[in-house]
């Protein structure tokens, strides 16, 4: 748990809750913030399993992955090969959008070139395209404060990246749903009291109000868990993964669209994973055990 990416905090608490968890079921555990010296500490510590609860770069993009696999042990959650496509936002998109999952248009841009146009009409929406937690997510509007075409001085992703996906902005709502195993568990509305779903909203609590089940039409409910067992499979996720969704109710089943699957899913107390989890009457302990018990398998 830790490491170093934008995502660190919240990681420690992931950590800390399934660390917990681990403890009050009988297991052994061994708390490892990690650092450079992580494959030192492994090594020492000797595990049967490491439950991964990195999110973000490195935890979540392949690394550790990789380096778990040349130690020879077993972790918990997707595979090297599953992490890297992923995380890469591009890469989903591939993998996903041929066999049919619907995902927003858009391509990736040379941050310098914001500075003398925008990529896309507006609005839309600026992001990284491998990190997670809507870390340096930017919507681009006519009526916003970046400036037209978009001031070297504002604040905003384009100082931090050099390359950036440039996507259509999806009016309406948000939509999220988890998969454990080959379940999807269900589907949560997420209604931000103030502005979009970024970081702030979904770590802060009472910035965001989570309605489970998600009042929309059960076309749509039905839709995005098939979709999130679909990007799933196809992405051959491990343990528990989490798909989120923007849907404009004005578009019916054609407003619906992918944004991302996130591998590493929080496990925070305000994380959606173990509210899903718990409506359908698996508790925290119970959902930490199942991940376990897949990737002991």
């Amino acid at each position: 748990m830790g490491g170093w990416s934008a995502e660190r905090e919240v990681s420690l608490m992931s950590g800390t809750g399934i660390a917990d968890a681990l403890e009050s079921l009988g297991h052994r555990v061994t708390r490892i913030d990690m650092g450079r010296d992580v494959a030192v500490k492994l090594s020492e510590a000797r595990p049967d399993l490491v439950f991964n609860a990195l999110h973000g770069t490195p935890g979540e993009d392949g690394s550790v992955q990789g380096m778990l696999d040349l130690m020879g042990l077993k972790y918990t959650h997707s595979g090297l090969a599953t992490s890297v496509i992923a995380i890469d936002k591009q890469l989903t998109k591939q993998a996903l959008v041929p066999h049919g999952i619907p995902m927003p248009g858009g391509r990736i841009v040379r941050t310098e070139t914001l500075y003398e146009r925008d990529p896309l009409p507006r609005p839309y929406v600026l992001k990284p395209v491998n990190e997670g937690s809507s870390v340096g997510v930017a919507i681009v509007t006519d009526e916003g404060n970046y400036g037209n075409p978009i001031a070297h001085d504002a604040r905003g992703p384009w100082q931090e990246f050099d390359e950036l996906l440039a996507e259509p902005f999806i009016r309406g709502r948000e939509l999220t749903s988890a998969v454990l195993g080959d379940r999807a568990l269900g589907v949560t509305e997420l209604k931000p009291k103030s502005g979009f779903y970024d970081y702030d909203a979904k770590y802060t609590d009472g910035l965001t109000e989570h309605v489970f089940p998600a009042e929309i039409p059960d076309e749509i409910a039905d839709a995005c868990m098939r979709i999130a067992r679909e990007a799933h499979r196809l992405l051959g996720c491990k343990g528990t993964s989490r798909s989120d969704f923007r849907w404009d109710d004005s578009q019916g089943i054609d407003g619906l669209f992918l944004l991302e699957v996130n591998t590493q899913p929080g496990m925070t107390p305000l994380s959606l994973v173990p509210e899903q989890a718990r409506h359908c009457g698996i508790d925290y302990a119970a959902l930490v055990q199942r991940i376990v018990e897949e990737a002991l398998q």
